[in-house]
C-alpha cells in the first residue's frame, strides 16, 4: 500500500512566490497553472500536496527563467542544478560532495555562500549572507539547506543523521517542518543558518551513477521534497499502520502500541520527542489523504468521505474545512481547473 504523502503548509507557497511578486508577475495565474487555487493563500490553515508544490517550482522556473524563482539579486540560470549534479555524481565521498558543491554555488550566488568546517569530530555547515534582513534571502537559505540535505542523502543513499539545525529566526514559522524533516533539535535565534553532524559521515561513499542521476533529475524537484523522509520514525510507522484502517474507525493509542510492541507511555514519549501528538497525527493523516483523493477526478466527494471513514459526507465537509480553511468542493474545483496536464 502506498504511503499517503505529507502535505505542505500554504505558508511555504506564499514564501516561494516572493520573487514573482517582486517582478510583477501574475501570481494567481502561476498558482492556477500549478493546480493551486489562489484563494488558498487567504486560508491560513490550507495545505497543498507535494506534487502541487513541485509543479509550482517548475512553473516558476519556466516563467522567471530562474532556478531560484526571482529571490536572489541575480537569476540562477535554468540547468544550473543539473550541471552541479553532473559534477557531484563523480565525487568519491560526502566530504567531496559538500566541498565541490559549495564551491560551485559560490560561483553562481552573490547573496550567500556555504562553508564546511570540521572541529572536534563534528562537521558544521553554515551559510554566510550579505543581506541578513531580507526575507527573500532567508527563504532562499532555508531552501538551500533542505535541498543540500536531500541531494547529499540521495548521493550516498542514506539519510545523514544531524546533531542539530540552526535557524536565524527567533522561533518556528507557520507550518515549520524543520524538526520533523531533519529529525534533530532545531536551535532558533542563531547567528547563522546551518546544520551539524558527526564528521565520520563525511567518509560515506557516493553510490549513485550517471544512469540513476538521469532518473533523479527527471523527477526533480519532487524527489528532493520527499527523499529525506525517515520511514523508521515512530510517526511514520504509526502513519503506515493507521493507513490500513483509514476507511473505518482508527485504532486507539493502546492498540497501536500493542502492534508496535510499545507501551502507551513509551509511544506518547516517542511521539512527543518527534514533536507530534497522537490525535494530531490521525487528523494530519486524514487531511493529507483527503487532499490526495481530491486530486483524483474519478472519486466523488461521497467516495472520498467513505474512504476516510466518514459515514456522512457532511461530516467530512466540516472536518476538511476545519483542517484547511476551505471546503473540499472548492479545493477540488480549483485543483482540477488549474492543473497543468503537461506537468
Amino acid at each position: 500500500m502506498a504511503l499517503t504523502q505529507h502535505t505542505i503548509a500554504i505558508h511555504w507557497v506564499d514564501q516561494i512566490l516572493q520573487g514573482a511578486r517582486r517582478q510583477g508577475l501574475d501570481v494567481d495565474a502561476l498558482l492556477a497553472k500549478s493546480g493551486i487555487s489562489p484563494a488558498l493563500l487567504e486560508a491560513r490553515l490550507a495545505r497543498v500536496s507535494q506534487q502541487q508544490y513541485s509543479a509550482l517550482i517548475r512553473t516558476l522556473c519556466r516563467a522567471l527563467r530562474d532556478e531560484y524563482w526571482g529571490l536572489m539579486s541575480r537569476p540562477l540560470r535554468v540547468g544550473s542544478f543539473a550541471q552541479g549534479c553532473e559534477i557531484l555524481i563523480h565525487c568519491s565521498n560526502l566530504r567531496q560532495v559538500l566541498q565541490r558543491g559549495f564551491h560551485y554555488y559560490r560561483l553562481l550566488l552573490d547573496d550567500f555562500y556555504a562553508r564546511l568546517q570540521v572541529k572536534h569530530g563534528v562537521a558544521h555547515v553554515s551559510l554566510s549572507e550579505c543581506r541578513p534582513d531580507d526575507p527573500r534571502i532567508a527563504f532562499a537559505q532555508i531552501t538551500f539547506l533542505f535541498f543540500t540535505f536531500g541531494l547529499a542523502s540521495w548521493l550516498v543513499a542514506r539519510r545523514i543523521p544531524f546533531l542539530s539545525v540552526d535557524y536565524r529566526e527567533s522561533g518556528p514559522v507557520p507550518g515549520s517542518i524543520a524538526s520533523r524533516v531533519f529529525q534533530a533539535p532545531v536551535r532558533y535565534g542563531q547567528a547563522r543558518m546551518g546544520f551539524s553532524f558527526e564528521a565520520r559521515w563525511l567518509d560515506l561513499p557516493v553510490v549513485q551513477n550517471p544512469q540513476t542521476l538521469r532518473e533523479f533529475l527527471r523527477r526533480a524537484p519532487l524527489d528532493l521534497l520527499v527523499r529525506y523522509r525517515d520511514h523508521s520514525s515512530t510517526t511514520e510507522r504509526i502513519r503506515r499502520l493507521l493507513l490500513r484502517h483509514l476507511d473505518g474507525e482508527l485504532p486507539a493509542l493502546e492498540a497501536v502500541g500493542k502492534s508496535l510492541a510499545m507501551t502507551p507511555q513509551t509511544l506518547r514519549r516517542r511521539l512527543r520527542e518527534e514533536g507530534q501528538g497522537f490525535q494530531a497525527l490521525k487528523d494530519d493523516l486524514r487531511r493529507d489523504a483527503a487532499i490526495e483523493y481530491l486530486a483524483r477526478a474519478e472519486l466523488s466527494l461521497v467516495d472520498i468521505a467513505a474512504r476516510l471513514g466518514y459515514s456522512e459526507p457532511s461530516t467530512f465537509h466540516r472536518a476538511f474545512k476545519k483542517w484547511t480553511g476551505v471546503a473540499p468542493g472548492e479545493y477540488r474545483h480549483s485543483h482540477c481547473k488549474g492543473a497543468d496536464p503537461a506537468g
